[in-house]
């Protein structure tokens, strides 16, 4: 486990992210393809404009509705230079397993920087090389 040392380290630094006008449709399209997703980063020219969960929108019934008014930033975004045993035990015991990972948290325009993505176990994060495996094989490459 990376017990040591901060966000930024333990961050994917390539994550996927979607548009800032994903539409509700096209959030329930990806979730619904990809039982894996957990938060989707909806991003503008590298700012972070919202994030969404399943839940933020499993029961809207306008497809065409701007999926950044489901979601939200607060409570989902950290800093890279946040230390990170600390939060990995705080996301464990609130259940939140995705962070959007940003240059300044109390910037009006937070920069984009990685996801923290904290592994079902929630005993270590995940890293790109894995979530690349994880890809490949599920695509057949």
């Amino acid at each position: 486990m990376n017990e040591a040392g901060t966000v930024g380290a333990a961050m994917l630094r390539h994550p996927t992210v979607h548009a800032a006008d994903l539409t509700v449709g096209e959030a329930q399209a990806v979730f619904a393809a990809r039982a894996k997703t957990h938060l989707l980063v909806l991003v503008e020219d590298g700012v972070l404009v919202s994030t969404v969960t399943r839940d933020d929108v499993a029961d809207l019934t306008d497809p065409a509705a701007p999926a950044r008014d489901a979601g939200r930033l607060a409570g989902r975004v950290v800093a890279a230079d946040d230390p990170l045993l600390p939060l990995r035990e705080a996301m464990a015991d609130s259940g939140l397993r995705r962070a959007a990972v940003v240059d300044d948290v109390a910037a009006d325009r937070m920069h984009l920087l990685g996801l923290l993505c904290l592994k079902r176990s929630r005993t270590d994060f995940c890293t790109d090389e894995g979530v690349a495996a994880m890809r490949a094989e599920r695509d057949g490459s």
